[in-house]
């Protein structure tokens, strides 16, 4: 059984051979998209892809389902958001050296991220653009976190690439414009 599908069921079912099979095969995959996204952090960014990856793989292999490939990694690239804001968070604690100072914004919002402080308010922004547009959000989730292409994430969200291209352009710009509170 090398379907990732089939082995993400049985894992859901509680086969640990199964999860034992799974790593290798979406391992590779998962270990470049962490890669791409750890590349663009701070230098002083304390978490490596593959701890990335083993933190994420663990969040992925529990109760929830997945509709096939596309949608793992679509989860995959939300657990990897989820670990690295609360990294953020943890790091930005009065107690780890604290206090949030605000920063002027790059042009370029989802380019990349320079600090824990651009991290944590992109993601403040972009829980604002889910409540008002999840779609969009999962887009900039999916290019942002995950590193994929405007096709691969159209084609996991169901959308042409044409669309994707024209989320693209919007969620930019309203996620500029939110963190520059303009």
């Amino acid at each position: 059984m090398s379907d990732p599908t089939r082995l993400l069921e049985a894992v859901r079912q509680g086969d640990r051979q199964a999860a034992a099979e799974l790593l290798p095969i979406v391992y590779d995959e998962l270990r470049r998209l962490a890669a791409a996204r750890i590349a663009n952090e701070p230098r002083a960014q304390t978490l490596s892809a593959t701890a990335l990856v083993h933190e994420a793989y663990l969040r992925l292999v529990g109760p929830q389902e997945f509709d096939g490939r596309a949608h793992f990694f679509a989860a995959a690239a939300t657990a990897m958001r989820r670990i690295m804001v609360e990294r953020a968070r943890h790091k930005k604690r009065e107690v780890h050296g604290g206090e949030f100072q605000r920063r002027e914004f790059h042009p370029d919002i989802v380019a990349e991220t320079e600090s824990d402080d651009e991290l944590l308010e992109l993601d403040a922004a972009l829980e604002k653009l889910a409540a008002k547009d999840p779609g969009k959000a999962r887009l900039v989730e999916l290019r942002f976190y995950a590193g994929l292409t405007g096709e691969q994430a159209a084609e996991i969200l169901g959308i042409s690439p044409s669309t994707a291209d024209r989320h693209w352009v919007f969620a930019r710009a309203w996620l500029k414009r939110e963190i520059q509170g303009g």
